[in-house]
């Protein structure tokens, strides 16, 4: 038996079959329906028939060796069997066998599943330009949806961008929606999309047209993905910084929640810092109440954290949960031990309120962060939370640490330490900006 295939028991083969024959049963029904019908249609007047043109039927094309040509761009068969309107909007329809869950069965069927698209989407999404062009002369639709998408949908996916420009020129409609309301400048999804995005616009595309379900703008697009140059084009444009999708985010919130790759921090850093540079609000709370601020310390991202309370991100908001920045910073410590002492500190220096001590156990494990933490208390608060999380090796570990702080747990600190304490508290949100802040810590 071959490693791709698996074995099925006689009864999910009968299943199948069954399936199959009530399919092949249901279309021979269609297919007499539609006969019967035709033949009951009344006769009219022949100058009805010149004021009302009816639709033109659509033809489908089943027939592998047509779906062969299309797929390879083989522009001289291409040629030959394209040859006039009839055969260039024909739709292409293909039939795979699916895995599906049958509830009346109980158990996974494999069915036959009909995907349709037309010769000029898998021209434009395979970059096809000549094929392209000698469907549109012939007169292919160049703003047919067919199963679900337009041409223009397809070039810009796939990179395509000559015949993107090929398509605009005769005409195509930038702003042509899918059946899933998505425009295709929100398709420009990555670096490589950015000449399409730029006809796009060239052409009359709305910058600010939201997709119909989440309502999301192309800078939603950008900021999420992190797409510097789309970023500043569509600013360029005209984009809105203030428009919310439906969860209330802006672009900014999309760039900030989005950045949880560290090898991808510097371009959501770049990206966060020119919106904020153009006028972006860093107080604005998004979905679950999470703010900018909020999703940057979960994601474990110093630098945006930095730079977002540089431009007004309120340090001590609480979300829908209740839960502070710094909660949410404490809360991703094991997730990322390296970076968190440097958020905490930040967000500290920013005038964040005294740390709940019940937070002490998602530090616990990161003897770095849960000592600047316990240093911001003038003394050690008994929390037996902490020490209960810390596992066996960790604590044997850095024993000297751990001991060192049940030992201070409700003990006066020193008179040092008392002093910062107090500079700190007196300078509050100061400390980042002022020459004592490296006296206090």
């Amino acid at each position: 038996m071959s490693k791709e295939t698996f074995a099925f028991t006689s009864s999910t083969l009968r299943s199948l079959r069954l399936q199959r024959e009530q399919l092949e049963w249901e279309d021979r029904r269609r297919a007499l329906t539609r006969q019967c019908l035709s033949r009951r249609v009344p006769l009219v007047p022949r100058s009805s028939l010149l004021l009302h043109q009816p639709a033109r039927r659509p033809q489908y094309c089943r027939d592998p060796a047509v779906h062969n040509i299309l797929y390879t761009g083989d522009l001289q068969t291409i040629k030959t069997v394209f040859k006039d309107e009839a055969i260039a909007n024909m739709i292409v329809e293909t039939v795979s066998e699916e895995l599906m869950w049958s509830a009346e069965l109980g158990l996974w069927v494999l069915s036959p599943q009909k995907k349709h698209t037309s010769p000029l989407r898998i021209a434009a999404a395979r970059g096809y330009r000549d094929c392209a062009r000698h469907l549109i002369t012939q007169g292919a639709e160049v703003d047919a949806v067919v199963g679900g998408k337009a041409a223009l949908h397809d070039s810009c996916i796939n990179q395509r961008a000559e015949c993107t420009q090929l398509l605009l020129s005769y005409g195509a409609n930038a702003n042509v929606l899918s059946e899933d309301g998505l425009a295709p400048l929100h398709l420009c999804t990555s670096q490589e999309t950015l000449r399409c995005a730029e006809l796009l616009l060239e052409h009359g595309a709305l910058v600010n047209l939201s997709t119909k379900d989440r309502r999301t703008t192309p800078l939603h697009v950008a900021a999420e993905r992190g797409l510097e140059d789309h970023l500043q084009l569509y600013l360029c444009y005209g984009a809105t910084l203030s428009h919310r999708n439906r969860e209330g985010e802006t672009a900014l919130n999309a760039a900030c929640a989005s950045a949880d790759n560290p090898l991808e921090a510097g371009r959501y850093y770049r990206v966060a810092k020119r919106l904020l540079e153009c006028g972006a609000d860093a107080r604005t709370a998004g979905r679950k109440n999470h703010t900018p601020l909020h999703n940057a310390c979960s994601n474990s991202h110093p630098r945006l954290v930095e730079l977002l309370l540089r431009h007004g991100a309120a340090v001590n908001i609480r979300n829908c949960a209740g839960y502070t920045p710094v909660d949410c910073a404490l809360q991703s410590v094991q997730e990322n031990l390296a970076g968190q002492p440097e958020i905490i500190t930040t967000l500290l220096d920013y005038g964040a309120s005294a740390i709940n001590p019940k937070m002490l156990k998602f530090c616990s494990e990161s003897p770095r962060a849960l000592e600047v933490v316990l240093n911001s208390y003038d003394r050690i608060l008994s929390c037996d939370s902490w020490v209960e999380a810390v596992p066996p090796e960790m604590w044997q570990e850095h024993k000297t640490f751990y001991d060192s702080a049940l030992q201070m747990t409700n003990q006066p600190r020193q008179l040092q330490h008392l002093a910062r304490c107090a500079v700190r508290k007196h300078l509050g949100a100061r400390c980042h900006s002022l020459p004592l802040e490296g006296c206090i810590r």
